[in-house]
């Protein structure tokens, strides 16, 4: 079900109703609604895949349970390799099969003269699998650096999970910050539940009268790029970096406004990322959770910097490539990181430089 649906139209007041006016004065039957009210909406695309999260998330509430009660290091180690293995393989089984499969054996054919023969797999991939999953994962991972305590209460554990307003396209959301939301009781606002349509509104324009329309025009050279020479593909690709910050921010506003009218505050996914001013502040304003859950559970667990320069940049070429293979399944978007992290060390090298001039 998409935001800028009919189907969305009808189920969000139906959901907002039931939950604010038949079971305002009971949390957890809130909660619990919640929780099928967010499996209607990721099953009215494909109910097979229902199953998916249903045991992603009893993995990450039953991992979690075992890390937390133990004391024993490789105990900690093995549970926490278990939610990794599921986690990362399932995601990568759906999304990424394909594409690694296929490259090793044009890589094979390329050696051998042979050619590639592999033919893909017909893998659907779920929608939002890459943010449940990171949201999942990171619940265990906090709790495995002892950074939070694993939750009691499995309907609230399975709301966090599941919530609809962020399930598609995010934010991703950390349990520290969200699942005590859930935990807590809520009353109905009316300041900010007009906020929060506002929000949704102004999400909705962007998506379907701005993002909509440059896509016309986007497609119709893309798919044909050399009938378009000259200024029609300057404008179209002029056109798709607006187009792209534009669906994918207004994905992310409608989100976060459609949880505010049950009570919850989501993170900003984007601070106006095409105003910054260096490469380093456009990836603190862009898609923001994403880049903080980089930061937090692969660069500085890689070691940050604080392993010296050329770790830094090793780390820093690691979280850039594993961000360009993250937003999609092909070659061009591990360019694309690839391209990131070199301008990144650039400007680390450059800096460091200029600093030794300075002294």
């Amino acid at each position: 079900m998409l935001f800028n649906s009919i189907d969305f139209a009808i189920f969000l007041p139906i959901v907002f109703a039931i939950y604010w006016f038949a079971l305002s004065r009971n949390r957890k039957l809130q909660n619990a609604f919640l929780v099928i009210a967010s499996y209607v909406f990721y099953g009215w695309w494909d109910q097979r895949f229902l199953t998916l999260i249903f045991l992603s998330t009893v993995e990450d509430f039953f991992v979690a349970k075992q890390i937390a009660k133990t004391d024993d290091n490789k105990k900690r180690r093995r549970w926490l390799s278990v939610s990794l293995i599921f986690n990362l393989g399932m995601l990568g089984f759906f999304k990424y099969f394909n594409f690694f499969i296929g490259s090793l054996s044009a890589a094979f054919g390329l050696l051998s003269g042979h050619g590639s023969s592999f033919n893909p797999l017909d893998i659907v991939l779920p929608v939002g699998i890459s943010f449940y999953t990171f949201q999942g994962l990171s619940y265990v991972l906090d709790i495995y650096y002892k950074k939070t305590s694993p939750t009691k209460d499995v309907v609230s554990f399975f709301t966090f999970i599941s919530f609809f307003p962020q399930l598609i396209a995010g934010p991703i959301e950390r349990s520290r910050d969200l699942l005590p939301q859930f935990e807590s009781e809520r009353e109905f606002d009316y300041d900010t539940t007009r906020r929060s349509l506002v929000m949704i509104a102004v999400g909705l324009f962007k998506k379907m009268v701005i993002a909509d329309r440059l896509a016309i025009l986007v497609d119709s050279v893309y798919a044909d790029p050399a009938s378009h020479p000259g200024l029609p593909s300057v404008v179209a690709v002029l056109f798709f970096t607006f187009q792209l910050y534009l669906d994918f921010s207004a994905y992310s506003q409608i989100a976060v406004g459609t949880a505010g009218l049950f009570g919850f505050k989501l993170h900003d996914n984007f601070r106006r990322p095409y105003l910054s001013t260096t490469f380093k502040e456009f990836w603190k304003r862009w898609h923001i959770t994403l880049t903080s859950w980089f930061m937090d559970y692969l660069y500085i667990p890689l070691g940050g910097n604080r392993k010296g320069k050329i770790k830094k940049y090793l780390n820093i070429m690691v979280v850039m490539l594993v961000s360009g293979l993250w937003h999609g399944a092909d070659l061009s978007f591990v360019v694309w990181g690839g391209i990131h992290g070199l301008y990144q060390i650039s400007l680390s090298g450059q800096q460091i430089f200029a600093d030794r001039v300075l002294q």
